[in-house]
């Protein structure tokens, strides 16, 4: 089993969708656990809605969501975490539309459980409104899956590309990108809400 840094998959989604990396040990009470989150909530078109969402040791909460730009359905695109040490990037055809640092000398709490890949459809109904079953039967397809990591046994000694300065936080280009891409699509942060108002990392400016 592998902890994983890197992930990367192209697919085509129907709704409802959740692609999620979820943490191998969940024996903290309460069913704590470590989880980083890629949801494509289902619609019936425009707007496609991309609700991404870390667990650290606790049951989330922290979802940040955006419209997308594109329809998931139609074609394939490149969905992508970026997590090691210094932060989290998630990618969309490899443009950063989040980012979450690990600031824990503040307080805050960062992933760093082993985990495995796990994705699946699932009826969101309680969340999402009633589901048209008559659209069904319902996809998602996938293509190009790529994972990059270390051994959860040799963890402590695995070298890899991934903690390179480069790699600790977003290039100037990269960062101007995604400033651009999260005020123009962003439609939520949990930081935002009452409920951020719990997390050490909201207190920080990004």
């Amino acid at each position: 089993m592998t902890i994983n840094k890197s992930i990367a998959t192209r697919l085509i989604v129907f709704p409802p969708l959740i692609l999620q990396l979820i943490s191998l040990e969940d024996n903290a009470p309460g069913g704590n656990h470590d989880e980083l989150d890629f949801e494509l909530l289902g619609r019936n078109g425009p707007p496609y809605v991309l609700s991404t969402n870390v667990f650290a040791q606790d049951s989330g909460n922290r979802e940040q969501q955006f419209n997308l730009w594109f329809d998931p359905t139609s074609d394939f695109h490149d969905y992508a975490i970026l997590w090691n040490q210094y932060q989290i990037v998630f990618y969309v055809d490899k443009i950063p539309v989040r980012v979450f640092e690990n600031n824990t000398y503040s307080g805050a709490k960062y992933p760093n459980l082993p985990m495995y890949v796990h994705g699946s459809l699932w009826n969101a109904s309680q969340w999402l409104g009633p589901t048209d079953w008559s659209q069904g039967p319902f996809y998602a397809n996938y293509r190009g899956f790529e994972v990059y990591g270390c051994t959860r046994s040799n963890a402590q000694n695995c070298e890899r590309s991934w903690k390179a300065p480069h790699y600790r936080k977003l290039s100037a280009e990269e960062q101007r990108i995604y400033e651009t891409t999260k005020a123009k699509y962003m439609t939520y942060d949990y930081c935002k809400s009452n409920s951020g108002k719990s997390f050490p990392e909201c207190k920080i400016a990004n």
